[in-house]
């Protein structure tokens, strides 16, 4: 699908509709439409005619789209397909190809740092509420999702630390296990102290996708009926920014990881 968005962009950009780009692949106009829809592959050799046809002379955004179009990675998470909504699918193959990840969490400690019992609560609390296998099959994905190795960086709330979406065992195992990530070499934790004068940057939560490149960069955003993909690069600046001034006021990573071990205590 982003690619698809991406060669679009291209085209509008390049002031040609559909039908002239066919025309200069020699194709049907409707093939156009379905590869900008992410109903159809493109072949590296149509890509690279299309991309010089929209003038576009960005090396190395051309090689990144080719990568996109003839990756085959049969991922672990296909074995999902069918039994969980493709959101949960299309998060997985963003971690995998990401370069890095930043997450603001604010109401939940993010998926990637739930412990099996906390994501279990989180799920079992949805509306509509979610048969026992559903919510498993769900625990069963997140788990597999902390497997990603990437630089990753956290920002949570102490609202997220403190809400017991379970009980008191629960919350002191997930922040005990929060401790025990914060230490991880690729992993960088920090907290929002609830005692920060006059901050109101913190009132949404994210997830900042590091692409192969800057401008293929992705924020995810969760909505009621499941995920939203965010790419435009205005947006893409506004987030940037967004997390920069979540960063500049949380907790450095140490005095975070004394903070969580505070909170346990008082459990």
């Amino acid at each position: 699908m982003r690619l698809a968005t991406e060669l679009r962009r291209l085209r509008e950009a390049a002031g040609l509709n559909a039908r002239q780009a066919a025309a200069l692949l020699g194709v049907n106009p409707a093939q156009i439409t379905h590869i900008e829809s992410g109903l159809a592959g493109v072949s590296e050799q149509r890509l690279r005619r299309l991309a010089s046809h929209y003038a576009c002379t960005d090396e190395e955004f051309v090689n990144a789209l080719v990568g996109m179009a003839t990756d085959r990675t049969r991922g672990w998470w296909e074995e999902y397909r069918g039994l969980l909504p493709t959101s949960f699918l299309d998060l997985s193959e963003l971690d995998h190809h990401s370069s890095f990840l930043r997450e603001v969490a604010i109401l939940f400690v993010p998926g990637l740092l739930q412990t099996e019992n906390y994501a279990r609560a989180v799920f079992s609390s949805r509306v509509p509420e979610l048969t026992s296998d559903e919510i498993e099959l769900r625990v069963r994905h997140r788990m597999a999702r902390q497997e990603a190795t990437v630089p990753y960086e956290a920002v949570i709330h102490e609202a997220a630390l403190r809400i017991r979406v379970s009980d008191r065992a629960v919350s002191r195992a997930q922040l005990a296990r929060l401790a025990e990530l914060s230490e991880a070499d690729h992993i960088t934790l920090r907290v929002i102290p609830l005692d920060l004068d006059g901050f109101s940057r913190a009132s949404s939560t994210m997830t900042y996708v590091g692409g192969p490149l800057r401008k293929l960069d992705t924020v995810v955003r969760d909505a009621p009926h499941g995920s939203v993909f965010i790419d435009s690069e205005a947006q893409l600046n506004a987030y940037r920014a967004r997390f920069r001034k979540v960063e500049a006021v949380a907790l450095e990573p140490e005095r975070s990881r004394d903070f969580i071990h505070e909170l346990a205590g008082e459990l």
